[in-house]
């Protein structure tokens, strides 16, 4: 029988190719590790050598965006409504992180700043000097850590749905908010009605599909069962109140008003605890999934910010 969700990567895939992305693969390091991109086609392309010498003016760089996907689902299907909306003025990059879609590693670190590290070395190679980074969820701890880490490189942050850093207690606090015992439980559903009760709990809008679409997802998208629970386990840390980074780059956080998850509370808190370079902006009807519940607000509201970052005109690679 076909699975509906692999049947329809081909259309997905040919959206993104419309949008002006192509996918490739990046080796990071000897030891097995590998990032799958997708990437605008000019990275690609290959120089054409007969091509006759031109008077024309080059055209001037487009700013990069990366955008970093959250637990449940790979890179292009987190990001799809947004790729297109951006791509005509920017320069969108589309990772899949460690242990999603086709990205892996032998190395046997699981933190978040790992993922940060190959995200950084992925995106070297692929001569990206200088980004603004957009994170859901997981994507944005990944994010916060990259910001941190190497702030030459990223030249301003957007995240939605995520935190700083998962500690024990918030791990714990939140957790029993939902009624779950693990993020595993939450977070990597083996069957139909955990799926849809994750479903529930993140998004506003109570969505139906038939159970064969949520066992046909949970085949194709929960792959690397093993390697994403310890994913899960290394996000938390000891620490009950970690040291806030001194963040240089612009922070926006871009948050769903009825996320269930991590609330409009806990993003208010941590604009705080972020000082005067964040801001905050909420999106009303919308849950978690914001980008994918209220696309068009959100890519507003996203390309709104982008703006005021990009508006002294330099040069971007």
């Amino acid at each position: 029988m076909v699975n509906l969700v692999e049947a329809q990567k081909p259309l997905l895939h040919g959206l993104m190719k419309m949008a002006g992305i192509r996918p490739t693969t990046v080796e990071i390091e000897p030891a097995g590790t590998s990032m799958s991109f997708w990437v605008p086609a000019e990275t690609l392309s290959k120089p054409n050598k007969k091509k006759k010498p031109s008077n024309k003016q080059p055209l001037k760089p487009k700013p990069v965006i990366v955008l970093i996907h959250g637990f449940a689902a790979e890179g292009i299907v987190t990001w799809q409504f947004q790729v297109g909306a951006l791509s005509k003025k920017y320069s969108v990059y589309v990772p899949d992180l460690l242990f999603f879609g086709k990205s892996c590693t032998g190395n046997a670190d699981r933190s978040p700043t790992f993922q940060a590290e190959c995200l950084a070395a992925a995106l070297a190679k692929l001569g990206v000097t200088r980004c603004t980074l957009v994170g859901f969820s997981y994507g944005g701890m990944v994010a916060f850590k990259l910001a941190e880490l190497w702030p030459d490189l990223v030249e301003a942050v957007v995240v939605s749905g995520s935190i700083l850093a998962m500690t024990e207690s918030i791990s714990e606090a939140e957790l029993n908010r939902m009624g779950f015992k693990s993020s595993s439980e939450l977070l990597l559903p083996t069957s139909v009605k955990g799926l849809k009760t994750l479903l529930k709990i993140a998004t506003h809008k109570k969505l139906w599909f038939p159970d064969r679409l949520h066992k046909d997802y949970l085949k194709v998208m929960f792959t690397n069962r093993k390697e994403r629970n310890e994913l899960l386990e290394a996000l938390v840390i000891a620490k009950q109140n970690p040291d806030i980074p001194n963040f240089t780059q612009k922070i926006h956080l871009l948050w769903g008003e009825n996320d269930q998850i991590f609330t409009m509370e806990i993003a208010q808190q941590m604009k705080e605890k972020l000082g005067d370079k964040a801001s905050y902006e909420g999106i009303k009807k919308a849950g978690h999934l914001v980008h994918l519940e209220r696309p068009c607000v959100y890519n507003r509201c996203l390309k709104r910010f982008l703006a005021s970052v990009y508006a002294d005109g330099d040069d971007h690679k």
